[in-house]
């Protein structure tokens, strides 16, 4: 593994560790003012304080747990990083029992000043984890 592919490894456990302990000041440091992110619970945000209070606020004291995968897609070249990973967290269901959330994510890091800011995350549950969103399946036309 190359010291920056271990940097981005540090990256996604420094930023999981943060999400754990709902620190939002922390998780602002890990991420781009003008960042873009897409989730589950919310679509496409811009900027980083918008990002914090529709998507972190509305989901981070939700969850517990939560952490990348052990063996996430990680590819840099220069000053640019892309990670495609999956993820785990727990949440309590409406009958107050937890239940594991299983995600997965993409994120795309930039190096500003010597440390990896991303530049835009999407991390959204697995289709099994919705399925009732997607709808039923239509015949297809011939």
């Amino acid at each position: 593994m190359s010291p920056a592919d271990a940097s981005v490894y540090a990256w996604l456990a420094d930023f999981a560790a943060v999400v754990r302990a709902r620190d939002f000041a922390a998780g602002r440091r890990f991420f781009a003012d003008d960042a873009v992110a897409f989730g589950t619970w919310a679509r496409a945000v811009r900027g980083l304080d918008n990002i914090e209070r529709e998507q972190w606020r509305q989901l981070w004291p939700r969850i517990r747990g939560f952490r990348f995968d052990a063996d996430p897609a990680v590819q840099v070249g220069g000053d640019l990083a892309w990670v495609a990973s999956t993820w785990t967290s727990e949440a309590t269901g409406p009958d107050g029992r937890l239940f594991e959330r299983t995600g997965r994510a993409t994120l795309i890091l930039e190096r500003r000043d010597g440390r990896w800011e991303c530049r835009h995350s999407h991390l959204s549950l697995l289709p099994s984890q919705s399925e009732s969103a997607h709808g039923r399946l239509s015949s297809p036309r011939v």
